[in-house]
């Protein structure tokens, strides 16, 4: 990546040249200064990827020209190509009065309660039990944006536009966890993910039992697969792709195939326990093998 597309008048082009450089500079006219550009000559199409770039570097500076057998027409203003990659955090306005966020984690702490470690609780001589129910409602409202309720919820800052790619990881002492996208303007206060048509996730329980399931418009589909340790999210806004990945085991857990119409968020759950995130991450190699076999076996259906 990128890809460049060149367009030409009615004169007879035979081939374009182009040139550019990879910087960190913050104008362009420092990037076109007097440094040495890189070149890819004798391009026939009206395309070319420029390859063996830095993932997230700041811009690639390209300029082009068209070229026959009698001359070399002017080079293109040079035009900034950024390369940055999807960073997000957590929007703590938006979560749960019982869920704490710490830079890139988020943390289940039950109001009125010092801890949930039933080791701490035994001392303190307490006999109730050491994990409230998830049924249990939070005790205060907080702002207006905030979730509430049974919706132990919080969403990410940043919109989802393109392709993008991060991963979530459950901490010790989890219980219950969902990670997904929502749209935000559908997502109410007390709404969980997954019960509505405007969110999608993937969730993951061991209180009680082990399960594993899909969830969306109010639906579930058990999966038939450990509890992951490292979860993989692929999300293809233009395309309306949504993959969920066990990377440990690099086996696709679910896909979902739609038609995204509204700005999209991360969205996560959490009861009990906590889950971490890596985001800027580029899109791994093996995610493009599934979505080709997925793509071959969709053709073969039809």
């Amino acid at each position: 990546f990128p890809e460049i597309y060149f367009t030409s008048d009615c004169r007879p082009i035979e081939h374009y040249e182009l040139e550019y450089q990879k910087t960190n500079c913050h104008t362009l006219l420092r990037a076109a200064g007097g440094e040495c550009w890189e070149k890819i000559c004798d391009i026939t199409e009206t395309q070319v990827t420029i390859s063996g770039l830095k993932f997230d570097s700041r811009f690639v500076v390209v300029r082009v020209r068209a070229k026959n057998k009698m001359a070399a027409g002017e080079f293109s203003e040079p035009v900034a190509l950024e390369t940055r990659a999807y960073n997000f955090g957590f929007d703590a306005s938006t979560a749960h009065t019982e869920l704490k966020v710490q830079g890139d984690m988020v943390i289940w702490e039950p109001q009125g309660a010092k801890s949930h470690d039933p080791r701490i609780r035994g001392k303190e001589g307490k006999s109730r039990s050491a994990t409230p129910s998830p049924s249990k409602r939070a005790g205060s409202r907080g702002g207006r944006d905030r979730f509430a309720g049974e919706s132990y919820t919080v969403l990410g800052m940043t919109m989802i536009g393109g392709c993008h790619y991060w991963e979530l990881r459950p901490m010790a002492d989890w219980k219950s966890f969902s990670v997904g996208v929502a749209y935000r303007a559908s997502l109410g206060r007390f709404d969980q993910l997954g019960k509505s048509a405007g969110s999608w996730c993937l969730h993951a329980s061991q209180w009680l039992q082990s399960s594993l399931a899909i969830k969306h418009n109010n639906r579930a589909k058990p999966l038939d697969w450990l509890l992951p340790q490292r979860i993989g999210i692929y999300c293809d806004y233009d395309n309306g792709d949504l993959l969920f990945f066990d990377v440990d085991r690099l086996h696709l857990l679910h896909s979902f195939k739609t038609k995204f119409s509204q700005p999209l968020l991360p969205a996560f759950t959490v009861w009990c326990g906590g889950i971490s995130i890596t985001t800027g991450l580029q899109v791994p190699s093996f995610v493009g093998n599934f979505l080709s076999t997925n793509r071959s076996l969709c053709n073969l259906l039809q």
